[in-house]
């Protein structure tokens, strides 16, 4: 087994796959050849990792309708969290890629690393099937999935708000700094989160986004624009 295979837990049979899997575009645009890369088995590994998350949270959600499930199977495919799953598996040092695509730093890229990830799940398809694709998928998968069946809510309380808001007018919460204190290096910022002349929560934390995103979740917490439809 190659050291990728060792850390993956997967020989392949056929080994030229892997070695597809792990070519950036960029060795072909260099040599100007030829050259096989990992854009198809991306387009296919994409289309498989959907499908395997999507399964997930289908039979573990029950009861959770069609737009809840698709927030949850975009956290897990983000891009953002495929170049963690990447990452932990040290991807980026396997990959085959040009010399200038190395030097702007493409191994520690997270489209590069997103794309590789998925290269490796459509390689493995290919390989042996499903079975040992979502077998792959769901061990890098573990640890988000265990957090997100334990606790589902989405981690976008200014994202949740004005979703909600929305949907019952086409106004939208403004954040209004009340106040600031502290030295500059230890500032506390106060907001409140206002909404059609209604205060609908108030947060603090050492920058604004900080305390934005709390005044968020108080509003969420007090819903006091139930108040208003009444």
């Amino acid at each position: 087994m190659t050291p990728l295979e060792e850390r993956i837990g997967y020989q392949f049979r056929n080994p030229l796959l892997l070695v597809e899997a792990l070519t950036h575009p960029s060795v072909g645009h260099e040599t100007r050849g030829d050259h096989l890369d990992n854009q198809r088995l991306e387009f296919l590994g994409d289309a498989v990792l959907q499908l395997v998350i999507t399964e997930r949270l289908f039979r573990h959600f029950d009861e959770e309708a069609e737009g809840r499930l698709t927030k949850l199977r975009s956290r897990l495919v983000s891009r953002d969290t495929l170049k963690t799953y990447a990452s932990a598996l040290d991807l980026g040092s396997y990959l085959m890629m040009g010399r200038g695509e190395e030097a702007s730093g493409g191994r520690e890229r997270s489209s590069t690393l997103g794309d590789a990830f998925e290269s490796l799940v459509g390689a493995i398809y290919l390989d042996s099937g499903l079975e040992s694709a979502r077998e792959f998928i769901l061990k890098q998968a573990q640890a988000d999935l265990e957090q997100i069946e334990e606790q589902p809510v989405d981690i976008n309380p200014k994202g949740n708000l004005q979703e909600l808001l929305q949907s019952i007018s086409p106004s939208s919460a403004v954040y209004e700094v009340i106040s600031e204190s502290g030295p500059e290096h230890a500032k506390t910022f106060v907001v409140e989160a206002h909404w059609e002349g209604i205060v609908l929560g108030k947060g603090s934390g050492p920058n604004k986004k900080q305390a934005e995103t709390a005044a968020a979740k108080e509003a969420l917490e007090l819903k006091r624009w139930e108040k208003r439809e009444r």
